[in-house]
């Protein structure tokens, strides 16, 4: 079994990053039999087919790596790189550039949102990106890749992609690449703003009050969810009563989130209990989850040096692992190489 996962590489980590998708790929890499394989890249090319700053780009690029690391990612376990330090990425994008079909990439339902009205002032890289997806995880003859709902067509792409090449280029007994299952991983819990319990926890709130961030100290935690927004009344003792208390409902889903519990079983503890009762008890657990990530997270911040050498050796074993796949591409298309 070998597994292959990508992620944005967004600076500014929170607590939504982490209990959303990090702590996932943690599990992910812990349940790994011997034998098997889990490969994880920072999409660093993927975030230029938008619009971007390329300083905050590297940084964010640094900061994720770091987080992941924090967060219980082993670069000893795990493969750990960034696309951009892997060119068999980009190779392979073009090599299947010719397999892949336009309709194929208008059906895409992220090409439609994220072009809107205006198609044609979008860039190319946007609109042939699922491409490039495909070639992350066909070019590691990955067997299976986490998809949330938002990335099942694109998983969908990759193995008509993959198809379709082993079946113009190569031999029924001899594929070229590895049509990828998909896992579905458990739900992760959906962390809101500390401020609205109606809008996602996010880094491009302007209030810094709105979430939890990695960096955070004891007292930072301890003030933000101290000034949390909630309402006047206590906690329920069934979750029905958090119908219409959003503030509520988010606290709540925190604090289950990080015991590995349910509001049930939270409101079982704590119903009927005021938030001067409850916060208090929210943020020590917060800060006793959150300390040895972020006194991890920013030792390797400030250890560019080892934190390079991370990236480079996940590298290194990536185009290790990558190179026969690319070969074989090259081979079956007939491309004279020397």
């Amino acid at each position: 079994m070998r597994v292959v996962s990508g992620i944005q590489p967004t600076g500014n980590l929170h607590l939504g990053n982490y209990l959303g998708a990090i702590r996932n790929w943690v599990r992910m890499q812990d349940a790994m039999e011997e034998g098997s394989q889990c490969l994880f890249f920072l999409a660093d090319l993927h975030a230029i087919s938008m619009p971007h700053d390329p300083a905050e780009l590297k940084k964010g690029t640094l900061e994720m790596a770091a987080a992941l690391v924090a967060c219980g990612i082993d670069p000893q376990r795990s493969v750990l790189f960034n696309q951009a330090q892997v060119p068999a990425h980009a190779e392979l994008q073009w090599l299947l550039g010719g397999t892949a079909r336009m309709g194929w990439l208008n059906r895409m339902t992220q090409w439609k949102d994220k072009a809107g009205k205006n198609r044609e002032g979008q860039s190319v890289a946007l609109f042939t990106y699922p491409v490039l997806q495909a070639a992350d995880v066909l070019l590691y003859q990955a067997t299976h890749v986490p998809v949330g709902e938002d990335q099942k067509q694109h998983l969908e792409l990759a193995r008509d992609i993959a198809q379709k090449f082993n079946n113009d280029f190569a031999s029924e007994d001899a594929p070229v690449f590895t049509l990828p299952e998909p896992i579905v991983p458990p739900q992760a819990a959906r962390i809101m703003s500390l401020r609205d319990g109606s809008a996602k926890m996010s880094k491009s709130d302007p209030s810094d009050m709105s979430r939890i961030n990695l960096v955070d100290d004891a007292d930072e935690v301890m003030k933000k969810v101290k000034k949390a927004k909630t309402d006047p009344e206590p906690l329920p003792s069934e979750e029905a009563g958090l119908e219409g208390r959003p503030e509520a409902l988010n606290l709540v889903t925190i604090y289950a989130a990080l015991t590995d519990g349910s509001v049930e079983g939270v409101l079982r503890d704590f119903g009927g209990e005021g938030f001067g009762k409850f916060k208090p008890a929210l943020g020590e657990l917060l800060v006793e989850t959150l300390r040895p990530i972020s006194t991890r997270f920013n030792e390797l911040l400030g250890d560019r040096e080892a934190l390079d050498a991370i990236l480079a050796r996940g590298a290194s074993r990536a185009r290790e692992i990558g190179t026969p796949t690319l070969d074989a591409t090259y081979g079956a298309l007939g491309l004279v190489r020397g």
